[in-house]
């Protein structure tokens, strides 16, 4: 068997995932099979899944000295530079301009480069994280954003840091995230779009439909270039390909929308300013009345500007 005191670093997460964490590599049914099989203890006692850890406490966990040497693995960590701008970083968060056509997380088709693993490697390197000695909490996004979208992505250096920040970005009430867009035709005025969303699990598509998710974006004209507009967007909401489904829907798809675009538009962008991508940034956070741990970042505004390529389009089609 394990015997494990909990650390701070580790407290105040649920024990399951912490068992999930320190036996990283062992199967779902394997975990959860410990908890069904009452192999899991706080202090002697047999826990839920659902109990929350506290610092100081004993967890028990009755695996062999061969079960955790097959399943407890510390990530190996490969020195990879982290070349992208850190627009804020302090003790407890790290706030990254993401590029387009970087993962947040991992997917099927990618696991190693991914923006987490290079915070990871980023962090270890700066000596502000250890997978061998942190096995309770790794650092991690507390959002993401489409491969194809850049802009800002805020990460976690320690688990309450975390946990507040993914409710923030989760209720949304005490955080407005903003972003960028340039859109096919000319949008007059602010509009609100309030329409519920649903994704076809078949083809990964989503689209408006009364029996989908509720959605909530404002959006707004900037500035118009020829016949096209630079909108500032504001979500209310996290749905998936949000921003691009409400604007296609009220007839302002944006500018290099593989799924959801104007395709003719996307061609002639293509051969007349060989732009390819997404016209979509993330470009400004700003943190409202916030308590806990991060409420010192109370009334704080980050903000990026506009990737080079961006920039330089609008130029062009001034």
């Amino acid at each position: 068997m394990k015997k494990i005191v909990i650390s701070s670093k580790e407290a105040n997460q649920r024990v399951d995932k912490y068992v999930k964490k320190y036996l990283n590599l062992a199967p779902l049914s394997f975990i959860y099979k410990l908890f069904r099989k009452k192999d899991v203890k706080i202090n002697g006692h047999w826990v839920k899944e659902s109990y929350i850890l506290k610092e100081g406490e004993e967890l028990t966990i009755f695996v062999t000295d061969a079960q955790v040497e097959e399943f407890n693995k510390p990530k190996e960590i490969e020195k990879v530079n982290l070349n992208h701008p850190i627009i804020f970083e302090d003790d407890n968060i790290l706030v990254i301009n993401k590029p387009r056509g970087l993962l947040v997380h991992g997917d099927e088709g990618e696991k190693r480069v991914t923006l987490s693993n290079e915070v990871i490697n980023y962090l270890y390197f700066k000596g502000e994280y250890d997978p061998k000695s942190d096995k309770g909490f790794a650092p991690a996004p507390a959002h993401r954003l489409d491969r194809n979208t850049s802009g800002l992505v805020v990460f976690a250096k320690n688990l309450v840091s975390l946990q507040e920040l993914e409710l923030l970005f989760k209720e949304k009430e005490d955080i407005k995230k903003e972003y960028l867009a340039l859109v096919v035709g000319h949008l007059v005025g602010e509009r609100t779009i309030d329409a519920p969303l649903k994704k076809d699990m078949n083809t990964g598509l989503v689209k408006v439909a009364r029996d989908g998710k509720s959605a909530l974006t404002k959006v707004k004209p900037v500035k118009y270039y020829g016949d096209y507009t630079l909108v500032n967007v504001q979500i209310y909401t996290g749905r998936t390909h949000q921003i691009r489904v409400h604007l296609a829907s009220i007839g302002f798809p944006v500018v290099g929308d593989a799924k959801y675009g104007d395709f003719k538009v996307n061609k002639e962008f293509r051969d007349l300013y060989k732009f390819e991508n997404q016209f979509l940034h993330a470009y400004k956070l700003t943190f409202l009345k916030l308590k806990g741990h991060l409420s010192y970042l109370s009334d704080k505004v980050i903000e990026t500007s506009l990737p080079e390529v961006e920039d330089k389009l609008l130029k062009k089609i001034i």
